[in-house]
């Protein structure tokens, strides 16, 4: 029995259902395999993550912030804060899971400028920091004070970069105009010449940081 003996209801269904296949395959099989082989072939690091290795093993990647901090005296206690380490560059602050940069907690804070735990936090934020890098608190740069919308922004300003350079080549026993010259190898321009702003991304400075040793 052919379908022009079926009811039109039914043939509309075996229509409709021939439809789903057919774009199931090229949708869902074809579109997805062709992807990503021109992915593989002409960007194998940015589809695989943008992954950063040290000594032959992945640890991070520069897509994604972290924390670099000291190791907490009790890791169990989930109440104790872990301090930033002196050694390395800081990134930005992070509202991205309890600790901060966790990829499957991406947000922000959804604080308005008004609210006062906001605000107190953008006070603390800006004394820790000028204690910590020993400059005075109305040069700290806003991104040392403020998360990203993301929570998982891996860049900071050139300003905040070369805010840390004293510390961080304190810390390591280099001179600061090594270091320094590490943050200006590293700052990248506005995206086209016009879009956004100059940038230093912190994972892959902390990166190069490790080899200059």
């Amino acid at each position: 029995m052919t379908s022009r003996f079926l009811p039109t209801v039914v043939r509309n269904h075996i229509a409709a259902l021939r439809m789903l296949l057919v774009f199931t395959v090229i949708t869902g099989i074809a579109h997805p395999l062709l992807v990503t082989g021109v992915a593989q072939a002409a960007f194998p690091d940015r589809a695989n993550g943008s992954q950063t290795r040290q000594n032959g093993k992945t640890v991070g990647s520069s897509l994604l912030g972290q924390n670099f901090n000291l190791p907490k005296k009790n890791p169990s206690d989930s109440k104790e804060a872990a301090n930033p380490d002196p050694k390395w560059f800081q990134p930005r602050p992070s509202s991205a899971g309890d600790t901060g940069y966790a990829p499957t907690s991406s947000n922000a804070s959804n604080l308005g400028p008004n609210n006062d735990d906001l605000v107190k936090s953008i006070k603390d934020r800006r004394a820790a920091a000028a204690t910590f890098d020993e400059v005075d608190p109305k040069d700290v740069p806003a991104d040392a004070i403020t998360a990203s919308g993301s929570g998982l922004d891996p860049d900071i300003s050139p300003a905040y970069a070369y805010e840390q350079v004293e510390r961080v080549a304190e810390a390591r026993g280099l001179s600061a105009a090594v270091v320094h010259r590490l943050v200006a190898g590293h700052v990248r321009d506005r995206a086209l010449g016009f879009l956004g702003e100059p940038r230093v991304n912190v994972v892959e400075l902390n990166l190069a940081l490790v080899r200059l040793r």
